[in-house]
């Protein structure tokens, strides 16, 4: 077993170097996680950190082509931190961000907490207790230098390469276009003219099976889904490459719309 000051020494590294803009080659080895278990650990210490709540959950690596680009062996969770999420428009700087990318998302919020426990939650039971959607843009990074190959452990101890998140405008959830989530077109228009378009089965096939996993990996974590938290279930749209001075504006249909610019 692990020494308990190892995660809280590895947090404040990867934090430090988050807040001050800064990126590493990897932990060093001596707190340097070794299994999944071990980064979540580590993950759990950032808002102590930070001294910044977690507003809401990411899911980084929805889709198999992610997975084999930072080579893991599935989805990672992370926390969103309250002072990186912006409103509908925002201006997201770039000078720091090392992945440069936009990605186009959908939003799930909570009426009401789940708590960790033993046994999964299934579908229904985590549909009902979301109390809307929201289109969303996600500007990730991650605080190696070469996250491709940090391998999982490490990029989970980052928090899933969490960062800058825009979320959009709440819509109550339907029950019979959640079930159609898979088909759901998303349309994105970059300022330069490009126009990359997605599905919602990129993400794990149904974004609402991702909000399920997402939910199970944090329980099985030991951590809880607080009311009013949000889940963003990763990128419907292949990530799209951006630079200083262009915006994107993403259209997911009856979810709405959401728009976020580079600087």
């Amino acid at each position: 077993m692990r020494e308990p000051s190892i995660p809280l020494a590895a947090a404040r590294l990867l934090a430090r170097s988050w807040t001050g803009g800064e990126h590493i080659d990897a932990l060093p080895q001596e707190w340097r996680p070794a299994t999944r278990a071990e980064g979540y650990a580590i993950q759990s210490q950032w808002p102590g950190v930070l001294g910044q709540p977690v507003a809401g959950w990411k899911i980084a690596a929805t889709s198999q082509a992610g997975q084999q680009h930072i080579a893991v062996s599935g989805p990672l969770a992370g926390p969103v931190f309250a002072h990186r999420v912006r409103a509908d428009g925002a201006q997201i700087l770039l000078d720091a961000n090392r992945m440069r990318v936009a990605e186009c998302e959908i939003v799930f919020r909570f009426a009401r907490a789940l708590a960790p426990r033993a046994s999964g939650y299934g579908r229904d039971e985590v549909l009902a207790a979301v109390a809307s959607l929201h289109p969303g843009i996600e500007a990730p990074d991650s605080r190696f230098l070469e996250f491709e190959r940090a391998g999982e452990a490490q990029l989970i101890a980052d928090c899933a390469c969490t960062n800058d998140m825009v979320v959009g405008a709440p819509v109550a959830p339907d029950a019979l276009r959640l079930q159609q989530l898979p088909t759901l077109a998303v349309q994105a228009l970059v300022s330069d003219g490009r126009r990359p378009q997605g599905l919602g089965s990129n993400v794990l096939g149904d974004p609402v099976d991702a909000l399920v996993w997402l939910v199970n990996e944090l329980s099985g974590a030991g951590q809880p889904i607080a009311s009013g938290q949000f889940v963003t279930t990763g990128a419907c749209v292949a990530p799209i490459p951006v630079v200083p001075g262009q915006a994107v504006e993403a259209d997911f249909g009856w979810i709405g719309r959401v728009r976020a610019s580079f600087a």
